[in-house]
């Protein structure tokens, strides 16, 4: 069972490439979005509805009920996402993105139960817009626009702080300056606020503006304040996307990036290895053993794990750190070769040239000088020639 929920985990979560069917899930659940999206705003013409209601209806049913079924394999594999919590359900569910996908599908059950809330529940499907961010998490690039608004949040806040100070003073001004103008219009200390926020925001409907000579030179002011004040939050990211980008580039400059190659093979009772531990295995230094696979089961290689027969070995080695590349090339040989039916120490091939192992079947042979080569071997070979029928692999 726990095997059965890292997998569904691994479904439902962001696959990597490797995972056909993780990733499969995840284009589906985009059209799904895309989708649900689309019926709601076609939904709402009159004759796309009139023509085409059933084939909307039936398609919202279809991306609702796979939300659902999203929602229940995460709420099940809350545990995987959160395996340090407590009470995984619970920190899944109250989340900020358990509550979208909550809210993605449960209006469309609450009608049935609540008939009376129907036009208040349909309210509620406005919140599946946001579930649009989900798209967020599978692309790299726009991930950087969420890494840079949370980085830059402190700003932000004190930008939209200061905002909202000056829609509340620009409120009160302009009431003290046109409530005897316009009693009906600035009743009140708030009734500026639309104002303001219009006014500030450099919206400007027009739909409430002053009349006497004071509020109109008050309301220069203010605009020329709205225009400094929208510029901050957008200065605050573009910044953000600056030190972002600028940071990634300095990493990439500064840090060398070194493969590690790994190898695995499978331990039978006649390996010496076999019965040994980790710490008696005389490693050579720059090989380390990155993992044991016994049966099911991936064991961490300590130095007193003991291997067993049937053993799944991982080793890892680093590269060589020179600016010569190794090259070697691969023949395979075919019924019209001249090396077929030879034997290695009669081949016709240059000193500077080194047969350095055969593959033949399922089977690597030691290339003695009596090994005779046979049709379909492939032949491994460090040479600084080049052969036309040779495929290179670099190392």
């Amino acid at each position: 069972m726990r095997k059965r929920k890292q997998r569904v985990f691994e479904l439902v979560e962001v696959g990597y490439a490797g995972d056909f069917y993780s990733r499969a899930y995840d284009f589906l659940g985009v059209v799904a979005i895309v989708v649900n999206l689309a019926v709601s705003v076609l939904d709402t013409y009159d004759g796309i509805h009139d023509r085409y209601g059933g084939l909307l209806s039936a398609l919202e049913t279809v991306t609702v009920l796979f939300f659902t079924l999203d929602y229940a394999l995460r709420v099940w594999t809350a545990s995987e996402l959160y395996p340090t919590e407590r009470h995984p359900v619970r920190k899944y569910a109250l989340s900020m993105t358990g509550l979208i996908d909550l809210l993605c599908f449960l209006p469309w059950y609450l009608p049935v139960f609540f008939p009376a809330g129907a036009v208040a529940f349909r309210m509620f499907r406005v919140v599946r817009i946001f579930r649009l961010f989900r798209i967020n998490t599978y692309y790299d690039s726009l991930n950087v626009i969420t890494e840079v608004i949370s980085g830059k949040r402190q700003q932000l806040f004190s930008s939209v702080f200061i905002l909202c100070v000056l829609m509340l003073g620009a409120s009160l001004c302009m009431y003290s300056l046109e409530h005897e103008a316009q009693p009906h219009v600035f009743a009140n200390a708030f009734s500026g606020i639309w104002w303001a926020a219009s006014t500030l925001l450099t919206v400007g409907y027009g739909d409430i503006y002053p009349m006497t000579s004071a509020g109109r030179l008050f309301g220069i002011c203010i605009t020329f304040l709205g225009v400094g004040i929208v510029a901050i939050p957008t200065g605050i990211i573009s910044a953000g996307f600056v030190e972002q980008y600028s940071k990634i580039k300095r990493l990439s400059e500064i840090a060398d990036e070194v493969d590690i190659h790994f190898i695995k093979f499978r331990l039978s009772g006649q390996d010496a290895w076999t019965g040994k531990s980790v710490k008696d295995l005389g490693l050579p230094k720059g090989v380390i053993l990155a993992a044991i696979r016994r049966g099911q089961e991936v064991i961490v290689p300590r130095g007193g794990v003991v291997l067993a027969d049937g053993d799944t070995v991982i080793l890892g080695a680093e590269p060589l750190r020179d600016d010569q590349h190794i090259d070697f090339q691969e023949v395979t040989l075919r019924r019209q070769h001249p090396w077929n039916g030879k034997a290695v120490r009669d081949l016709d091939i240059s000193r500077h040239t080194l047969i350095v192992a055969v593959r033949r079947g399922s089977r690597a042979l030691i290339p003695n000088g009596d090994l005779v080569l046979k049709e379909g071997d492939t032949v491994t070979l460090y040479t600084q020639i080049p052969m036309s029928d040779a495929e290179k692999v670099r190392i």
